[in-house]
């Protein structure tokens, strides 16, 4: 339960849901709001904004087949993917293995504003692993999908496949010279870069002065080519939902239109702060347009390029858009690969960065909340030896 008492906001949870626990719990929250320091600009936001935005018909979230699935179909799910992992193996496997999980969710939003709303989805995600011998080396790798049905998962083949491919793709793998070369960000491993600017572009970032966003409303932000739309109503989608996270109806928004960017992500709460308009309590789902070529086809003309497959730590500077990500990947040249990368970090600056996005590949990622395609960047820098 939330609540505002005397100008002062509180938020408490509890698991113990018998009325008379309930009454007491609901006494303490009461309570505890007087121990905080008032907060004119938390309030909720007016009850004819709320409400749901695109019916649960509409949005599909619900698979039925979830609540007929017994516990042995769970089990036989994910042993019929770890067998067809098995059938590819080689004499270098060390391990493989293979997950699969589901859950389903019911929600009901109830606010003293007149806003009452209940929605309800399931999830399935569904991966493996590997693990080979190189000598002293032992290269890994997995490959992992999610979907709202089950039926919209790849298929078992498929999946064994994927994980034997990007763990096979790490032999061999080693630096190359340090230098400034185009760069292949894989559909599945886009979102990470993309993250960057999705952090700078949210309300709390912008009122605390730390995104290297702020005041580049209608200003230009990339290319031509970056365009992302933030969608809610999507049918099936993992970002999807009725309304956002202060109940305002979901719609679907423009946020960077050939660059330019259109739209934060600012809450009701950081608005009033702001003395702004709010636009979204969060982001949903991120699309992205796609290319009419595969980027191996984009990258042909090329003598040398990195495609990166993976990210492994580092960091981004949200106030300055500064980033350093350790990266998995692979050498590409002339759009044949020929090399596994490891060891290398590429850095730059998301301002500059996107600036530099010259092509789309036409292969957008289905599993995830932002369906982006690969996405090719020129004059990356990257270290190494």
């Amino acid at each position: 339960v939330s609540m505002l008492v005397n100008e002062r906001f509180t938020s408490n949870s509890t698991s113990d849901l018998r009325p008379e626990a309930l009454d007491a719990f609901i006494k303490r929250s009461v309570e505890s709001a007087s121990y905080l320091e008032p907060d004119p600009e938390r309030a909720q936001p007016p009850g004819e904004d709320c409400g749901r935005g695109v019916t649960e018909e509409q949005l599909d979230q619900d698979d039925p087949a979830w609540s007929t699935r017994t516990a042995d179909d769970r089990s036989n799910f994910a042993e019929a993917i770890e067998n067809a992992i098995r059938d590819l193996h080689e004499d270098d496997v060390i391990s493989s293995a293979a997950y699969s999980s589901d859950g389903r969710a019911e929600a009901v939003r109830v606010m003293s504003n007149g806003f009452c709303g209940e929605t309800s989805g399931a999830w399935f995600a569904v991966g493996g692993e590997m693990t080979l011998q190189e000598g002293e080396k032992r290269p890994e790798s997995s490959a992992y999908f999610a979907a709202r049905h089950h039926a919209d998962l790849p298929s078992i083949d498929h999946i064994a496949a994927e994980v034997v491919r990007r763990t096979r793709e790490r032999i061999g793998a080693g630096p190359i010279d340090s230098g400034t070369y185009p760069m292949i960000l894989e559909n599945r491993v886009a979102p990470r870069l993309l993250g960057v600017l999705g952090s700078a572009m949210s309300g709390g970032a912008l009122h605390q002065g730390r995104s290297f966003l702020v005041g580049k409303l209608g200003q230009r932000i990339g290319s031509d080519l970056l365009n992302i739309v933030d969608d809610p109503t999507i049918s099936r989608g993992l970002g999807s939902r009725p309304w956002d996270g202060d109940a305002l109806r979901s719609r679907r928004r423009v946020i960077i239109e050939k660059g330019v960017l259109q739209s934060y992500n600012i809450d009701t709460y950081h608005a009033r702060k702001m003395g702004v308009q709010a636009t979204s309590g969060g982001r949903s789902n991120w699309i992205l347009p796609t290319g009419d070529q595969s980027w191996a086809e984009i990258a042909k003309p090329w003598p040398k390029a990195s495609l990166v497959t993976g990210f492994l730590g580092g960091n981004a500077n949200g106030t300055t858009g500064d980033f350093s990500f350790g990266i998995r990947g692979v050498l590409i040249e002339n759009g044949v690969p020929t090399q596994s990368l490891a060891e290398m970090n590429v850095s730059g600056n998301a301002a500059e960065v996107f600036n530099r996005l010259v092509a789309l590949g036409n292969d957008p990622w289905q599993y995830s909340s932002c369906a982006s395609p690969a996405m090719i960047f020129e004059d990356v820098s990257f270290s190494g030896n």
